[in-house]
């Protein structure tokens, strides 16, 4: 404990807001660090300085939650259980999962408040084998760290709203010029890229509360010549569920995606004004708003449309609805919009992945870290803007457009459980070995316990083999979560190699 403290008072002039930092070994020099330890203060540089306030922060979660997952996902959900009822027991499981690991991340965010997330939280609790944590971290965090999701929906929904049909490759090209732009916005003229990514915020709540204003209408009769039985798929809700856990965590990986974002401040904290007290009020808040709304987006969606008609809309949920409700005009409006969110959420999440690698860079885990940690042009993490951009481009270019988008959320939910899983592992060690450090906030444990249980069932049931052997893609249903531990496995050899 002495030891912590010593470390505590070396930081504090360098980063006030800070109550306690990463043990590095630092050497109380100023001499150049070696690879994995940092000098005192050299972990809060970087980025824009302190200029996201608590409704920055706030947007800034709403913008990563909101994007593609609601106005896609629920049809794959209902898909893969096969029944309502199941559907929104999963958003509410979801939503309990997110919320539970939200106190998790809180505590650790407010003890350490600094960028990186995950990251910082590992490297606190698994000190030996020393920078093993973060290359076990890194390889998840850059190789499927990827936007490609959102630039594929951006696309269909485009396409779609162009009333044509695509080629394949100019749907990758769509997509490929969308994360491109991106990447570009925030390296060249990142102020004015985190004013626009805000801007887009209020177009997302916009759509989904016309939505979910829309649904509750259909329910009262207001379009019973379009709808006449708007609570048909209300009753028997529960038939023809299936018992497959499979299915069941392939779906709930969906539910899970659609939720990402609500430890997205975490990622960026260096540029938050007073981070701590700005986290506890963002962190719920922002998760708090996006749940009411998905919940009952999802109704909306029911009361227009079959478990059937759902299902079979593929990427396409929220245009479904609006050609149910209001017709063939109305759902190509509802798709230049919904692709005005999805634009906006590869934007939240390339501003916060970048800052995630260069939070790595600095550690000196990857090849060439001076290069990847720098600030080059205007401030913003240039470099770390293309190290994501590269695997981006690659799925978008690679992965069979057909089976993209379900695989994809399927290929980077699965590592991220992992990487959850041993989060709350060190939470708890955290707890054991170092009571008396300060906690501005602290997770009921039983509230711990449950999400480590649901990650827990996350890393094992995708190896149950589904009915008929069949997944929810064409590729063989054990294939995603075989991809996501040769990842992290590839990262532990890479950390042998690399240390030897």
């Amino acid at each position: 404990m002495e030891q912590l403290k010593n470390e505590t008072q070396a930081t504090a002039t360098a980063h006030p807001d800070s109550s306690w930092t990463v043990d590095r070994d630092l050497r109380g020099s100023t001499s150049e660090p070696k690879v994995g330890e940092l000098l005192p203060g050299e972990a809060e540089k970087g980025g824009l300085g302190r200029h996201l306030g608590l409704w920055s922060t706030v947007a800034l979660i709403v913008g990563r939650i909101i994007g593609t997952g609601i106005f896609s996902t629920p049809s794959s959900v209902v898909s893969s259980v096969g029944s309502v009822g199941a559907a929104f027991m999963l958003w509410l499981l979801g939503l309990a999962s997110c919320l539970s690991g939200l106190c998790i991340w809180l505590e650790l965010g407010c003890m350490i408040p600094r960028s990186g997330g995950e990251k910082v939280y590992l490297e606190a609790a698994f000190k030996r084998p020393k920078l093993l944590a973060t290359t076990f971290f890194a390889w998840q965090a850059i190789i499927l760290g990827f936007t490609a999701s959102g630039c594929i929906v951006f696309a269909s929904y485009v396409i779609k709203a162009a009333g044509r049909t695509a080629t394949e490759w100019e749907k990758r090209g769509i997509a490929l010029a969308v994360v491109t732009v991106i990447c570009a916005a925030h390296t060249v003229v990142p102020r004015w890229a985190v004013r626009g990514m805000n801007g887009l915020v209020v177009i997302k709540l916009v759509v989904l509360v016309f939505i979910v204003v829309a649904g509750w209408a259909v329910l009262g009769g207001a379009a019973k010549d379009r709808i006449p039985h708007p609570t048909a798929s209300f009753r028997d809700a529960f038939a023809g569920t299936t018992s497959s856990g499979y299915l069941w965590a392939t779906a709930l990986f969906k539910v899970l995606n659609s939720y990402a974002g609500w430890s997205n401040a975490a990622y960026v904290l260096n540029e938050v004004k007073n981070p701590v007290r700005t986290l506890k009020i963002a962190g719920p808040l922002g998760l708090g708003i996006c749940g009411v709304l998905y919940m009952m987006a999802n109704v909306s969606y029911f009361a227009a449309a079959t478990p059937q008609e759902v299902a079979a809309s593929e990427l396409t949920v929220a245009a479904l609805f609006m050609q149910k409700v209001f017709g063939t005009a109305a759902e190509k409006a509802i798709s230049v919009l919904i692709a005005i969110s999805a634009f906006g959420n590869v934007m939240t999440v390339t501003f916060a992945q970048a800052r995630v690698n260069q939070e790595l860079a600095k550690e000196g885990v990857i090849p060439f870290p001076r290069f990847w940690a720098s600030g080059w042009p205007a401030g913003a993490p240039g470099a770390g803007l293309l190290l994501h951009w590269i695997p981006s481009a690659i799925v978008i270019v690679a992965i069979p457009f057909g089976d993209a988008y379900n695989f994809i959320l399927d290929v980077e939910g699965y590592p991220g459980s992992v990487i959850n899983f041993f989060v709350v592992v060190g939470f708890f060690w955290l707890r054991y070995a170092e009571p008396k450090l300060d906690r501005p906030f602290r997770c009921w444990l039983p509230v711990a316990a449950f999400y480590m249980v649901v990650q827990s069932f996350l890393m094992v049931a995708p190896f149950l083999r589904p009915p008929g052997g069949k997944g929810d893609t064409s590729l063989p249903y054990w294939l995603y979560p075989v991809v996501g531990i040769v990842v992290l496995t590839v990262s532990v050899l890479y950390w042998v190699v690399w240390r030897k």
